[in-house]
């Protein structure tokens, strides 16, 4: 074994080959799926990845026959994408320590290539500031990114890996140790934006955040309305992740920008009633802990062409 391949982190302490964990959350509607996508997990190269499914508020299927072991947690009830994702983190032990990176999958999604894990192995391993890498999600009949799915404002070009500011909640790569210091995904959220909050921490903490385009998840191609709490949710969290994380001069900004963008787009008479009245609520109902970030992060993003006004 050579020098460089025992390395570890002067900060990220991830050592190489680093251990790794995968959370696939899931409602249980997919068996399919699901048990395609853990192939593709177990198919991966190196150290065997070892993998919790927690069924979220549904029943599993039998998940046998794989030559890794498969942890499952059965909730009696759907706690939303973050609050799932974090039981799936403790199942791993306190802050996911038993592991060293965890992957974060979509359960109708895909790994169509055998290297992901152990890019990820070396990514962290090369750089100890690096603390989340979101890759790049791309439809399996088509090969398309949708520009949405790209985690930066110019978003053209999906084929370039870049520094970002957030990340995709169902295809990435997490360092259990930005998790150990600064916590989960917001339980409260549900659904929507809570990968931008724990971006939001890692990157005030001095973590930074990849996308990369060779590291590919394949999930068919689908509109985020598709949910139907989508626009309460994303106009809730929207003014629960200003007032938890960002200064409260750019408060009123940031929520500002949005609302003229909503109002540009568009929206259906019903969506538009929908955005609005979780834009109430999440001015109306406790946000949980603020942290305001600091200045020197605020001038962070904007270098990353990522500021917290847009």
């Amino acid at each position: 074994m050579t020098a460089a391949s025992t390395h570890r982190t002067p900060r990220g302490d991830t050592p190489y080959p680093a251990k790794v964990g995968a959370v696939v959350l899931t409602m249980g509607n997919r068996p399919e799926e699901l048990r395609a996508l853990l192939d593709s997990v177990a198919k991966q190269n190196g150290d065997r990845v070892e993998v919790v499914v927690v069924g979220n508020g549904s029943p599993l299927p039998e998940l046998t026959g794989f030559p890794m072991a498969v942890r499952t947690v059965e909730l009696p009830e759907n706690v939303g994408i973050p609050a799932g994702r974090n039981v799936g983190i403790e199942a791993f032990g306190p802050g996911g320590g038993e592991v060293d990176i965890l992957l974060f999958l979509d359960d109708d999604g895909l790994l169509p290539n055998v290297d992901t894990a152990e890019l990820c192995r070396e990514a962290f391993a090369a750089d100890p500031e690096l603390g989340i890498i979101s890759f790049r999600i791309a439809d399996p009949d088509t090969g398309v990114t949708q520009r949405r799915h790209v985690p930066r404002l110019r978003a053209s070009d999906p084929m370039r890996s870049s520094r970002v500011t957030t990340f995709l909640g169902g295809a990435n790569a997490v360092r259990t140790t930005v998790i150990q210091q600064v916590g989960g995904l917001p339980d409260d959220f549900f659904y929507a934006h809570e990968e931008t909050d724990l971006a939001w921490r890692a990157l005030d903490a001095g973590w930074m955040i990849d996308y990369r385009s060779d590291m590919v998840l394949y999930h068919p191609t689908t509109a985020p309305s598709r949910h139907a709490v989508y626009h309460r949710m994303v106009a809730r969290n929207r003014v629960w992740l200003a007032r938890r994380n960002l200064p409260a001069p750019i408060v009123p900004v940031y929520l500002g920008v949005w609302l003229l963008l909503t109002l540009v787009r568009r929206p259906s008479r019903p969506a538009l009633r929908a955005w609005l009245g979780g834009f109430r609520e999440g001015w109306t109902t406790p946000c949980g802990p603020r942290r305001p970030m600091k200045w020197r992060t605020v001038w962070r993003l904007t270098r990353l062409g990522r500021p917290p006004v847009i």
